[in-house]
């Protein structure tokens, strides 16, 4: 489309990118793996008995017959 505004623009050069390390080249494949490994689990089984509302290991409370420990 030539009547576009947006393809008019001149662009800003791209400097060149610094090659990147082995240790960086590593990583960038291992986080790809982690990314598609995760993309293809299971998802977990519905918790059954568990404790009624919010988690209790992330807030630090626990509560049993309506008394609440907190240790």
């Amino acid at each position: 489309m030539p009547d576009d505004p947006a393809s008019s623009k001149p662009t800003a050069p791209v400097p060149p990118r610094k090659p990147l390390t082995p240790e960086a080249q590593r990583a960038l494949a291992e986080a790809e793996a982690r990314r598609k490994a995760a993309g293809s689990a299971t998802p977990m089984p519905k918790e059954s008995g568990g404790p009624k509302g919010p988690e209790p290991t992330r807030y630090g409370d626990w509560e049993n017959k309506g008394i609440a420990s907190d240790f």
